[in-house]
Parts: C-alpha cells; structure tokens; sequence
C-alpha cells in the first residue's frame, strides 16, 4: 500500500524545486548594446573643421574586434555613418565614389557577430538617397522597431525637410523633420508594447536651438517628444549629431547623446560606448571608449 505520509513530504521537496527553478528562470537578463555615432567615412579630412575622416577602417575595425570580444546582443549606429561630399575647406569632387566608402564601411561592420541596425543621419543623404543607403548596408526600412529580450527598440528617420519630403542628394543640409505619417506610425507602435523602450534618432530632439540648424535640431521636435511622453514606456532616447556627450531628462525620458567615433586633428582614440539595459535594477549603464564617458540613470 501506498504510505501517503512519505510522499507528502517528496511531493514538498519537488514542488520547492521546481519553484525555486521558475523564479530563477524568472529573472529577466540584462541587454548589452553597442553604439557608435558620427564616424563620417570619407576619403577627405576637414581642414577647417579639423575633422580625420579618412581613418575610418582602423576605427571601425577596432570597434568589431571589441563587440565581438565582448559578445555584445546588438549594435546600433545613431547617424553620419558615411560624410557625403560637403566638406568644409576642401572641394566637394564627385559624388560618385560616396557609395564605394559607405560600402568599405558595411564590409567591416559585417564583421560584426551581433545584428546591427542604421540610423540615417543629416550626412547620409548628402550625396546619396535614402534606397541607395539602405541597398548599401542590406537595411529594410530608415524607421522600424523590434524587441529585444525585456526591451523594445524604435529607430526613427528625421532625414524629411520643412515639407515632409525625403532628404537625398542634399549636399548640406542640419536641421530634421519627422513627418506625420512616421508620428503616426511611433503612436502606434508605442501604443502596442508595454516593454521599455528605447528610442533611436540622429538629431538630438532635447535640443530647442542650434545655431546651424537655426532652430531646433528637429524642426517638430515638441510633437514628437509629446508622443514619447505620453506612452509612458519610453525610458531614453539615444541620439547623435553634436558629437559630444550629453544627458538631459525630460517628461521622464532621458536623453543621451553620445559621443562621436570621427577623429580629430587633436587626435582621439576610438570612440564607441557599451550600453547595459538592466531591467532587474532599472538601469542604463554606459561603459563609454575613447571620447565617450561612462554614466548611469535609472528608469
């Protein structure tokens, strides 16, 4: 016969086991990003601006070789991957050769065992349009989204001017637009996630005036930051363009702009940051390279 007293306390044991298993698998891992900015891949340094654009490889190869060392679970690139023809002090030449840099600069990023994802920047459309890029670097879509682990993740295009129309072959160009149809779509998309989320843009939108922008960076930046706001998942945005590192915190947002990969006459090393997304302790650490300082916010 069965003794019910001596597998009770069996049944006890197992059911601990098995919950002690659960709360274990429970716990959500951390996210760990990669992020670069502003590497302006060219093949003519500004001797105006002081800027050493055309030691890219070396920079970009050294950021993959740490990524795949670290064994980081995405990449994200904020803008400016490429510089376009415009280049303060030195003649524009021919746009023609822009796509060969851009693709140079795809072949080493392929590299990469973490998948990556491509904000456009202002720069990115100085001598190509947004299909040619995005044929370059193997990319869908300038604005998307995705999970990843407990986080969501939203890249947007501004590369629109004052009338909603795609920014290509613009020489130069600042200032962005983010267009009706693209706030429509972050509305939604918000509206359908409740992870906390990450949103991705080249020109910073805490900016409320730049002087070459002559305005903001963002021409509607307020409507956009409105939708963030009201989301209320949206826990940073991380951004790019000015080429420093920045914090500011919004609406309860934060807004972090990191530094820029380019190098400089007063040479810098390679700038990248690592960005951990822990969702036990609520903290955005970043483990910044080079120019990036490191820094930490909670959500």
């Amino acid at each position: 016969m069965l003794n019910r007293n001596r597998l009770l306390p069996s049944v006890a044991v197992w059911l601990a086991v098995l919950c002690m298993a659960g709360a274990m698998l429970a716990v959500s891992a951390p996210v760990h990003m990669g992020i670069i900015t502003d590497v302006h891949a060219h093949d003519t340094d500004s001797p105006v601006e002081g800027k050493v654009m055309t030691n890219y490889e070396e920079r970009l190869a050294a950021f993959v070789g740490a990524m795949n060392d670290m064994e980081i679970d995405i990449v994200i690139e904020l803008g400016d991957l490429v510089n376009g023809t415009f280049v303060m002090g030195a003649e524009a030449g021919d746009e023609a050769r822009i796509p060969a840099i851009l693709a140079s600069v795809e072949t080493i990023l392929a590299g990469l065992k973490a998948p990556r994802h491509y904000v456009l920047g202002n720069h990115d459309v100085y001598s190509l349009y947004k299909a040619e890029f995005l044929d370059i670097v193997a990319t869908e879509s300038t604005s998307l989204s995705y999970d990843i682990g407990d986080f969501h993740v939203v890249i947007l295009d501004a590369q629109f001017n004052a009338a909603e129309e795609d920014l290509g072959h613009a020489f130069w160009v600042v200032p962005g637009t983010i267009p009706q149809a693209e706030i429509a779509w972050l509305q939604q998309d918000l509206e359908a996630t409740d992870k906390p989320t990450i949103v991705c843009i080249h020109q910073p939108l805490d900016v409320d005036f730049a002087l070459l922008a002559g305005g903001p960076e963002v021409r509607n930046h307020l409507e956009v930051r409105a939708v963030l706001e009201a989301s209320e998942n949206v826990i940073a945005v991380f951004q790019g363009h000015t080429h420093d590192f920045s914090h500011s915190e919004i609406g309860g947002i934060h807004y972090i702009t990191f530094a820029a990969m380019v190098d400089h006459v007063e040479p810098t090393p390679p700038t990248w940051a690592v960005v951990t997304l822990d969702p036990e302790t609520r903290t955005i650490v970043i483990d910044g390279e080079g120019a990036q300082p490191d820094a930490s916010f909670t959500f």
